[in-house]
């Protein structure tokens, strides 16, 4: 137990130590102190105001790392995450704008929307993927700028605010029952005090909770386990009765539909409302890093979440110290190159270790050996040999 553990830390911790390595390479290259950057990183990384900026970044970067994950454990790649999220922020922040229901319902269906929306833009590359055997890939890929026009469509026709009460481009407002609540209040109480220009976002239970919903359908459920047998191998699943053609729509419905809750944060929160400026760009394509820094495992993907959105965290205090924010960046890519690497060099190293425990189970005898065949030759019984056609 404690050699798997160790094996599977080793990965990530190597990926980061070789990113750490090569940036500070590029500093010394650049006529840059790594030992500045560094120190910034590790001190000015750690401060309040940039932690909560970590914790609430990393929400929407980990369930985009578990929308591309349920894709990856059924063997597909959903790479239009992206447009998925995009236009179910659009048409679920209208929605949301459009009625007046009590708090929680009006949360719970700003949620569902955004689900429906991402689900349904994600069946088009499921549908073309399970009957036509178009790849994945390709139409999710193409879908992505599809689903920008659409959007753009549609906002400018019949969604947008009039010009009276905004002059930016956006839906109407969210009233008030359908915001998400800081947790500002909520950590004073408990001795904790966040300044009153940083918000806590109470977003991050949205995202706790599609953790714990994601390990408990993958992990701990029937569908769970045919999805990843399907994922491995497909056609024996399909020889044990499994439906391959309905797995593949349903794990590409389910994964559009967490993509649909990537979006939110911002629309449900200070900026109540859709803008192009609401919804971060990039938060699809950044879940695929994530998901491989991750091991498509939920806790995985949660450090993943967290180291990725620190990275972004440090580059303003970087940017104040007259130093280079694109090194994390780099640092980012270097990362996911090299987390690759390290996982199939752990991957062959558990592989040899294992088969050298069998290798000495069989030497000391913990398993025996088949018995040879005597053969006629030591009176035995030797090899049953199908009997010779008479001669006509």
């Amino acid at each position: 137990m404690i050699r798997r553990i160790t094996l599977a830390l080793a990965a990530p911790v190597l990926a980061i130590a070789v990113a750490m390595l090569f940036s500070a390479l590029m500093l010394a290259l650049t006529d840059y102190s790594a030992g500045d950057v560094f120190h910034v990183i590790f001190t000015e990384g750690f401060t309040r105001t940039n932690l909560v900026t970590t914790v609430n970044r990393a929400a929407p970067y980990y369930i985009s790392g578990v929308a591309v994950a349920i894709g990856f454990k059924m063997n597909l790649f959903n790479i239009g995450v992206e447009g998925q999220y995009k236009l179910a922020a659009l048409f679920a922040a209208a929605a949301a704008a459009a009625v007046e229901l009590p708090a929680p319902l009006h949360v719970l269906f700003t949620f569902l929307v955004a689900m429906v929306v991402g689900a349904a833009w994600a069946s088009i590359p499921a549908l073309l993927k399970a009957y036509r055997g178009v790849s994945e890939v390709i139409s999710s890929i193409m879908l992505n700028a599809t689903a920008l026009g659409v959007g753009a469509f549609f906002l400018q026709r019949w969604l947008r605010a009039p010009a009276s009460e905004s002059p930016v481009l956006g839906t109407r407002t969210i009233s008030p029952s359908g915001h998400l609540p800081t947790l500002n209040g909520l950590l004073g109480t408990i001795g904790i005090d966040i300044p009153d220009a940083t918000r806590v976002q109470s977003y991050i239970f949205v995202a706790a909770a599609v953790g714990v919903a994601y390990y408990l359908l993958i992990w701990r459920s029937r569908y769970g386990f045919d999805l990843r047998a399907t994922g491995s191998n497909a056609e024996a699943a399909a020889a044990s009765g499994v439906n391959a053609k309905r797995m593949v729509i349903s794990a590409m419905l389910l994964s559009g539909a967490v993509a649909g809750l990537i979006g939110l944060n911002n629309i449900m929160g200070p900026a109540a409302r859709y803008t192009d400026v609401s919804v971060v760009t990039g938060l699809g394509f950044t879940g695929i890093a994530i998901a491989l820094l991750g091991r498509n495992n939920p806790i995985g993907i949660a450090f993943a979440a967290l180291l990725w959105a620190f990275m972004d965290a440090v580059q303003t205090p970087l940017s104040n110290a007259d130093l280079p924010k694109q090194i994390t960046s780099i640092m980012q890519g270097i990362t996911v190159l090299s987390v690759v690497i390290a996982y199939e060099v752990v991957r062959r190293i558990s592989a040899r270790q294992e088969l050298s425990g069998l290798r000495r189970d069989v030497t000391t005898g913990g398993a025996t050996p088949p018995p040879a065949d005597p053969g006629p030759s030591t009176g035995g019984a030797g090899p049953e040999v199908a009997p010779a056609c008479p001669p006509s």
